[in-house]
Formats: structure tokens, C-alpha cells, sequence
């Protein structure tokens, strides 16, 4: 286990948290100012790339995903030596390259699943997310998502 560190800000709401292989995460990362970074077609594609590049499948197996135009939804479960910080860390700076300079705010949000927790529950209502923010009528209809389940 690794104890999770990001910014400051970040490492103080992670106080006391640990990166567990095999824990599945909930997280979430958004572009710096909330400015619409992945309304673009091509540049959401490089966000959608980064969750299979090697250096982030290393860390985490995503289960799940969606690109907004000013944010990200992950659901990824930990591989062994793994830890959440260093998968998006990873992530962000693929996404970073890709586009030829910085997206993110600094830090990110995670919430680890419960046993109890519905982990395709989960999955889908991180999917739905276009559907709730009135950008699609049908889930069919918006191409920056997936999950594993398909």
C-alpha cells in the first residue's frame, strides 16, 4: 500500500488515505478553470486514448469512463503496486502531451467503492453523465464513454 500524496490542497483532504490493489475508485479530474477543453471531437479523443496507454493500464484496469467538455469521470480498479495518484498523475500528463500543454486543475477528487457498493450501478451513472447535463438525448448519441461491461 501507498499513501496517497497530490498538491497540498489535495494532500490534505487525502490525510490518512491509502491506494489498496484491487480497490475499485470512483474519480474524477477537471480542466483548469473549468474552461471546455473536450467539446472538440479530436481533443476529447486524445482524453479517451490516455485511459489505454500503457503507462495508466499499468496502474489501474478502467472499468468505465466519460469525457465531458470540462471534466472527467473514471472508474478504475487498482493493479498491484499501483496507486491512485501516480494513475492520475499518469493520465493527466498523457492527456497533457497529447493536446501540447496543461488541461487539469491541480489535485482530483476520488471516492473508493464499498463492498456493498453496486460497482455497474456506479458505471452507469458515471455514462449517464451527458444525458443529465442535457448534451445528448440518448447515451447512444454521445462518443466519449465506455465501460467494460459492453
Amino acid at each position: 500500500m501507498d499513501r496517497i500524496s497530490t498538491s497540498p490542497h489535495g494532500r490534505d483532504l487525502r490525510k490518512g488515505r491509502w491506494s489498496l490493489s484491487g480497490q475499485v475508485y470512483l474519480l474524477t479530474v477537471v480542466t483548469v478553470d473549468r474552461a471546455p477543453r473536450f467539446a472538440e471531437w479530436t481533443v476529447a479523443r486524445q482524453a479517451v486514448r490516455a485511459f489505454h496507454s500503457p503507462p495508466v493500464a499499468a496502474q489501474v484496469t478502467t472499468l468505465a469512463f466519460v469525457v465531458m467538455p470540462d471534466h472527467v469521470h473514471w472508474l478504475a480498479q487498482l493493479n498491484h503496486g499501483g496507486t491512485v495518484s501516480e494513475a492520475v498523475r499518469l493520465y493527466k500528463a498523457t492527456v497533457s502531451v497529447a493536446l501540447g500543454g496543461g488541461a487539469w486543475q491541480r489535485g482530483f477528487h476520488d471516492r473508493a467503492l464499498r463492498r456493498q457498493d453496486d460497482v455497474r450501478a456506479v458505471a452507469r451513472y458515471i455514462v449517464a453523465n451527458p444525458l443529465r447535463a442535457g448534451l445528448v438525448r440518448d447515451i447512444g448519441d454521445y462518443p466519449h464513454w465506455d465501460a467494460v461491461w459492453l
